[in-house]
């Protein structure tokens, strides 16, 4: 096959829009945000005008584009136009520290850059001291023209033209890029290609039985993969209505957002679900109008998918996927689930356990180190071919995550393989635990950590965000005792501390790290709260 051959396989925004304007369906609505509502027509002719902006300033295959912008039709527009055009979009975590944005702009070496005016205090620190600047900077939002050479979106876009022909591309050409979150070392970029939205409909339609005109709604952002793939890539995919909130996420926008907008798919986290049920907001009539709850991002306590089918009469489906896979590789469906299991392997998916000696594990019970191989899986990571070399072996990906199935074909999350702790001999999973307090009245949110105590064994500390926002002995001892009536022994902790909350990443993951370092310094069985965040 000739070069010129491969490169008139695809190309991604035509694999998004396309069947739903070739169908006749450029009515349908594509993304409603605030009071505003575009279709799937003016949102194709918004992407050709902000491909031609961009074309107009040299941005052309393989060229990147960042995008700090928050959930709005001008970063899916933005992101959308990049791909149209061939070079690679990459939408950026809106909560990034300087040096965060600093690294993403100097490591894609990006040709344009669309920012939201809230942040350009942000950007200004990211290229202090002689750092790379972006050569064209789109500021979007703010008021007044901004500084030179930075230009208005509207003075940007201009009367650009609303038609525009899609650069053909092979379909393992780089598309778009998701930084990891970067929280133990140096961020990395995992480069997805054009062939990877195809599965899409797959996930969205055939698994989670999402048709056209669905209204879907993330409470997490765009820029994790997890909203990226599911909502604004797969929804399109298949025709489906996104409904984008710029606003950060809290259970009191999440609960706006849902009676505003009336969304029959929801995609979100535990650590929401668990706020919205304490707020009181999970027993609205709006939320028994969802069709589906999906959570990712954290293992779901069976305890907390108990009480949210108490309150709203529907489940939350779980899941697991990843930065690189894009999709969820294992997960809950309508039409099977089971709480406290992470899923069943979903269609397209093979998946493998290796031991700690890197043998097949084949026996249920037996945990293991997960690997997947799936359509959607990324090329490797950008300018990082150790760690690309580490994770990544003949289509293969390792993810890290420690599994185990039963005879029934159900699957079941233990933690992060450098989370597991030994502890009197014994492989412990934190989160085993952490589910069994969660049980116990009074228990908010719970997590578990390993710290070595005066003679350099490792012990377990758990951290309790009580329910009464007190704590205290007895409620130390009432889950101690549950505990020891659940597991073995040697898992239960010897220290339990209450806390207001867990610190946690945005996408709601648990910063073990963090709670090492506060197990030094708080006295456990201790009535006092200091703010962790």
């Amino acid at each position: 096959m000739t070069e010129a051959s491969a490169r008139a396989g695809m190309n991604a925004c035509d694999a998004l829009l396309g069947p739903t304007l070739a169908a006749g369906h450029g009515h349908t609505p594509a993304l409603i945000h605030r009071e505003t509502c575009l279709t799937y027509a003016e949102l194709g002719a918004l992407v050709n005008r902000f491909g031609n902006a961009l074309a107009a300033k040299g941005v052309g295959r393989s060229d990147r584009v960042l995008l700090l912008l928050k959930d709005t039709p001008e970063l899916v527009a933005g992101f959308l136009a990049t791909m149209k055009l061939g070079g690679v979009a990459v939408a950026l975590n809106t909560r990034s520290a300087a040096r965060d944005l600093r690294f993403a702009i100097a490591d894609s070496a990006c040709r344009a850059m669309f920012i939201d005016g809230d942040f350009l205090d942000l950007f200004d620190e990211a290229v202090s001291e002689g750092a790379h600047r972006p050569p064209v900077l789109v500021v979007c939002g703010g008021a007044g023209e901004p500084a030179a050479p930075a230009v208005s979106l509207g003075a940007f876009l201009g009367n650009r033209a609303d038609r525009l022909e899609s650069a053909p591309m092979a379909p393992d050409d780089m598309a778009f890029w998701i930084y990891t979150s970067g929280t133990t070392g140096t961020p990395k970029a995992a480069m997805h290609c054009h062939r990877d939205v195809l599965p899409g409909d797959r996930h969205l339609g055939e698994i989670l039985g999402v048709k056209r005109g669905d209204r879907l709604f993330s409470s997490s952002k765009l820029f994790f993969s997890f909203a990226l793939a599911h909502c604004l890539l797969g929804g399109l995919r298949v025709g489906a209505t996104v409904i984008l909130d710029d606003r950060w996420p809290d259970s009191d926008a999440v609960a706006d957002t849902v009676r505003r907008h009336h969304p029959h798919i929801m995609f979100s986290v535990p650590t929401i679900y668990r706020n919205l049920l304490r707020d009181g907001h999970a027993t609205d009539d709006a939320f028994r109008l969802v069709r589906c709850f999906v959570s990712a991002g954290e293992k779901l306590p069976a305890s907390l998918f108990e009480r949210w089918r108490q309150a709203t009469g529907k489940p939350i489906l779980e899941g697991i996927g990843a930065t690189e896979t894009l999709f969820l590789f294992i997960a809950n469906t309508p039409a099977s689930y089971r709480a406290g299991a992470t899923g069943r392997p979903q269609p397209g998916v093979e998946l493998r356990l290796l031991d700690e000696r890197d043998r097949a594990v084949a026996e249920p019970g037996v945990c293991g180190v997960l690997w997947v191989r799936m359509a959607s899986l990324c090329r490797g990571y950008w300018r990082q071919p150790e760690k690309t070399a580490a994770s990544f072996a003949d289509g293969w990906y390792r993810t890290g995550d420690v599994f185990s199935f039963d005879g029934e074909g159900w699957w079941y999350h233990h933690g992060r393989a450098d989370d597991l702790l030994k502890i009197s001999g014994q492989w412990v999973s934190p989160g085993e635990i952490e589910d069994c307090a969660l049980a116990t009245t009074g228990v908010l949110d719970a997590a578990v950590v390993g710290v070595e105590n005066s003679e350099g064994l490792t012990r377990l500390s758990m951290f309790v965000v009580p329910a009464d926002r007190q704590g205290g002995p007895a409620l130390a001892a009432l889950i101690q005792e549950r505990i020891r009536s659940q597991l073995s022994i040697y898992k239960c902790p010897r220290n339990i501390r209450f806390v207001p909350e867990i610190p946690r990443t945005a996408t709601g993951k648990i910063q073990r790290f963090r709670l090492r370092e506060l197990a030094r310094e708080m006295p456990a069985a201790s009535e006092s709260m200091p703010c962790i965040g």
